[in-house]
């Protein structure tokens, strides 16, 4: 997962035809470091359809709070700048609901191609 240290990296990657997923996370966030383990995996499968970038919530601050990002993890999917769903709940998120979170970006990103 590429990690985001501005805000002119984020518009960068967010603006690929490919889909890129942004997770939003911080050092201190539990939920955090529950997916942690298996997120390499995730990425490698989804690897040939999503790009992967990461970003801390801490680092910054006024581009979450462009994008409302309250709870963390927070993930946003998008593609040539326009968000195509985003999965946030105050909930764990388990690796099959993440999943089920990229596979609707990879079918979202397919209508927007058309």
């Amino acid at each position: 997962m590429e990690p985001i240290k501005t805000e002119q990296a984020f518009y960068e990657a967010i603006s690929q035809d490919k889909p890129t997923i942004a997770v939003f996370k911080t050092t201190w966030c539990k939920d955090c470091h529950y997916i942690e383990p298996f997120m390499p995996d995730v990425e490698k499968a989804y690897a040939d359809r999503l790009t992967f970038i990461q970003l801390d919530r801490d680092e910054l601050p006024d581009l979450c709070e462009t994008y409302n990002i309250l709870g963390i993890p927070s993930f946003i999917g998008f593609r040539k700048s326009e968000e195509l769903g985003r999965f946030v709940s105050k909930l764990r998120k388990t690796r099959e609901e993440i999943e089920q979170f990229l596979d609707q970006v990879v079918e979202a990103s397919k209508a927007s191609a058309k």
